[in-house]
């Protein structure tokens, strides 16, 4: 057992942590960030929203992000797979929207770029160790880790942040995953070169391309490199007992979209899959703990809000453990707001996935009519608009609420045929 004991551990150097061990460090606070594996290193959720350009700058690493040039991601469009229709978000149009552009990243290079600036900011950053199990107390918490040449040691601190991602580290020990029982998924992917882009501002758009029961993302991510996946149900991919390629390649050619953007592409890396279960833990903070990210839940990729969710909720965990710290307590009272309002912010991105699969969402969604500034509202939504003031939370019950009215009734033209 180390003698020291720190303000705050904080497990995963992914987006979440790096987020929270920055927010920590620049508090004064004594922060150790443990991360199992070696950056720079592969991940796919490459599409920011408009709203991590807030935490960019509070966080002081807003220029190191402008000189990596990152594509610029000005909105978003949402494709039949036919063609036959289309819906284009351009962020700076919207009513409710407070930032008007983001960028589209390779994870390596933006996650390793987060974790460097977490430990310049002042963060006990160390790469290559592997947490075992964590324990506490009404004092403290340990936690028992494996270092890079394989020795077992224990660090102890007044709090912990799991950011440990999809591997829901604590929520695991305590058993608190519940995965969504309708969104089991898996996503099959790849990065291609010669993909075809719009011209102007709309190179750097995220395409969604919806097909009757899965869909594609298109998103560029470096001037040359674009990443294209499929998101579709796990037991459909099993069923269909082939290679990830051949089934990737088989959908990409049931879409006209995909055919035409993707006509003169060429595979750089290799076909991957990945399970894309939803779930989201039972509780998103125990005694001094709080999950953040993908620790916290995870859902199905659709309006990219991943990234921003774990530096957002990053941010919020930062916030409480700074103020027990001051209060000199156990943040009994923090950590209650804390998970009141990840609760929150994860609640409506939630609603849009699962609207999102039915048939009566992508006809609302896909013929947007500006009565009461409702596309306006929803682009705020697909931006990070995670607080949600009355202005934008009632027209969200109005829109959803349509959508349920049009699986009735016909109030914008069917969908005949997705594919």
């Amino acid at each position: 057992m180390h003698n020291e004991t720190y303000d705050a551990l904080v497990i995963g150097g992914g987006p979440g942590g790096s987020t929270a061990a920055t927010y920590l460090a620049r508090a004064g606070a004594k922060v150790l960030l443990l991360e199992r594996e070696l950056f720079p290193r592969f991940h796919i959720g490459e599409s920011l929203l408009p709203y991590n350009y807030i935490l960019f700058r509070e966080m002081g690493v807003m220029q190191t992000l402008e000189a990596a040039r990152f594509p610029k991601k000005w909105g978003a469009q949402f494709h039949l797979a036919n063609g036959s229709k289309k819906a284009q978000f351009i962020f700076r149009e919207g009513r409710f929207t407070r930032e008007s552009e983001a960028i589209q990243v390779e994870r390596a290079r933006f996650d390793d770029i987060l974790l460097k600036h977490a430990a310049a900011s002042g963060a006990d950053v160390r790469e290559g160790w592997t947490v075992a199990r964590f324990s506490s107390d009404p004092e403290s918490l340990t936690i028992e880790a494996i270092s890079p040449q394989g020795n077992r040691e224990r660090f102890r601190a007044l709090f912990l942040v799991d950011a440990s991602g999809r591997s829901n580290f604590t929520g695991n020990q305590e058993g608190l995953r519940e995965v969504h029982p309708r969104l089991k998924k898996v996503a099959v992917f790849g990065h291609f070169s010669g993909v075809l882009r719009d011209p102007g501002d709309r190179a750097g758009d995220i395409h969604i391309v919806r097909l009757s029961n899965k869909w594609f993302w298109v998103i560029p991510i470096s001037e040359e490199k674009t990443s294209v996946g499929c998101v579709m149900d796990a037991e459909e991919f099993a069923r269909a007992n082939a290679k990830p390629e051949e089934v990737f390649n088989r959908w990409l050619l049931a879409s006209q979209v995909l055919r035409d953007r993707m006509k003169d592409a060429r595979l750089v890396n290799t076909i991957q899959t990945t399970g894309d279960f939803s779930y989201r833990n039972r509780r998103f903070v125990g005694r001094r703990l709080l999950r953040v990210g993908d620790a916290a839940g995870f859902m199905d990729p659709i309006f990219s809000a991943g990234v921003f969710l774990a530096m957002h909720t990053g941010k919020l965990a930062a916030l409480a453990v700074e103020q027990s710290l001051q209060e000199k307590n156990d943040g009994t009272e923090r950590l209650a707001i804390y998970e009141k309002r990840v609760s929150s912010a994860m609640s409506h991105y939630w609603e849009l996935v699962e609207s999102f699969y039915t048939k009566s969402f992508m006809e609302i969604f896909l013929e947007p009519r500006n009565k009461f500034h409702l596309p306006a509202a929803v682009n705020a939504v697909l931006a990070g608009e995670v607080e949600r003031p009355w202005a934008l939370r009632w027209r969200l019950r109005l829109f959803f609420w349509i959508v349920r009215l049009q699986a009735r009734f016909a109030l914008v033209p069917r969908i005949a045929s997705f594919e």
